[in-house]
């Protein structure tokens, strides 16, 4: 097998890796282990800067190939898969980044029930009758 052949099919396995990385980072931001998270967070970022080396690799590999190696069929083909993998990639990335949005507004969404309800708890009635926010401060109303 040709060296640029093999780092292709190097990529992919690394490609295979992340895409398994990204569904488990998936499954531990709906289950919101934070800590879990983050260690996954470090292997996939070496994971991704390994990625980066391979593409080096495989673009030196290919600028010294002759044309007849660039036409080959199953170096094409290897091409090809390795692009569907980083759109597979992509895609599952922005799935992610969509649940993390999610999952902040749910926070927010919560905070701010939360803060609403605190205010109606410390709510009272002035001498009119009109409601007033109970202010603990002990300075003067006006």
């Amino acid at each position: 097998m040709s060296e640029l052949k093999k780092a292709i099919t190097s990529q992919h396995t690394l490609l295979i890796e992340l895409q398994q990385i990204l569904e488990t980072e998936l499954h531990l931001i709906s289950s919101r282990d934070a800590e879990s998270l983050i260690s996954m967070l470090k292997t996939k970022e070496a994971l991704l800067d390994s990625v980066q080396q391979q593409d080096t690799v495989i673009a030196d590999l290919y600028g010294k190939a002759t044309q007849d190696q660039k036409d080959d069929e199953e170096i094409v083909g290897l091409f090809n898969q390795a692009k569907e993998m980083v759109n597979q990639c992509k895609f599952r990335t922005q799935i992610n980044q969509t649940a993390v949005e999610q999952g902040q507004l749910r926070l927010e969404h919560l905070r701010n029930l939360l803060l609403e309800s605190r205010a109606k708890e410390s709510m009272t009635y002035d001498k009119s009758g009109r409601t007033r926010g109970n202010k603990s401060g002990g300075g003067t109303s006006v």
